[in-house]
């Protein structure tokens, strides 16, 4: 398969989001951009604690670090809207906060408080519904507001203050967008793409820095679409044998198992769970 017809993957803009916050400059970045008071925070005081994906069945986000063992930041890309945020961003606190227990031999158990780092959650959106609220909590979205045991507040962003590091990462997925558009899922699009944010200054530092690199990230051997409509015919066919729920549940675990992220499932499972005619 030549470089014109490799397929641009589907979630290329959370892979991106991935590998720019892998360098512990940008995570810096991004954190006075989140608090634009801290002008004192550097480099050596960021400790990036996303969760790897090891396992097939394992947790993985798309960014966790902690500042100054102060706080821990928990931030997800997100292109298509989903609340289900706040049930991931809970999932990805807990084990978080394990790994941390874990790593510095604290004591549960002990009668003495525990010392933990603050949490924050975000989700930065780049799709094109409209999302009004600044903020979104499991209380208030599953359980009517209603006071519980617990309760999780995720902050969203989708815009910030034009130049910063969220701001460049937004508008790259605007203009990856259009591209995308105008030239389908192809070379073009992403040589396109890369071209006009260097010259207006967005990401250009990593985009020049990683140019090759991003290349790959946005190339697939394999068109993801195709393989969820594959996907999707097999567990109808298997859901009319079996259960259509059942049928279900096996499409999501082959799609676990082929990596496909968890933003996308839930996009397929709602296709699946339409009436069909």
């Amino acid at each position: 398969m030549t470089d014109n017809k490799k397929i641009l993957k589907r979630n290329v803009k959370d892979s991106v989001f991935t590998s720019l916050f892998q360098d512990t400059k940008y995570i810096v970045e991004l954190y006075k951009a989140l608090h634009p008071e801290a002008d004192y925070v550097t480099e050596d005081m960021i400790e990036i604690v996303t969760l790897k994906n090891i396992l097939t069945d394992s947790l993985y986000n798309d960014l966790g670090f902690m500042m100054d063992k102060r706080l821990i930041v928990l931030v997800e890309a997100q292109s298509t809207w989903t609340v289900n945020i706040i049930i991931r961003g809970l999932m990805y606190l807990v084990q978080t906060y394990q790994d941390y227990i874990e790593k510095e031999e604290l004591n549960i158990y002990s009668s003495k408080k525990l010392e933990i780092p603050k949490p924050e959650l975000y989700v930065i959106y780049t799709g094109d519904k409209k999302v009004e609220e600044k903020e979104i909590s499991l209380s208030e979205e599953y359980f009517g507001g209603d006071t519980t045991a617990l309760d999780v507040r995720v902050k969203v962003i989708t815009e910030s203050r034009e130049g910063d590091i969220i701001n460049q990462y937004v508008m790259f997925t605007h203009i990856l967008n259009d591209r995308v558009k105008e030239y389908g899922r192809t070379k073009k699009a992403i040589d396109e793409t890369i071209k006009i944010c260097k010259d207006r200054n967005i990401l250009k530092e990593y985009l020049s820095n990683h140019e090759s690199e991003v290349h790959d990230i946005m190339f697939s051997l394999y068109d993801d679409e195709q393989i969820q409509k594959a996907m999707m015919r097999d567990a109808r066919k298997e859901g009319r044998m079996e259960g259509r729920m059942e049928g279900i549940d096996a499409m999501i675990a082959n799609m676990r198992k082929a990596g496909i992220s968890d933003e996308m499932i839930q996009n397929i499972k709602n296709m699946s769970q339409r009436p069909t005619s």
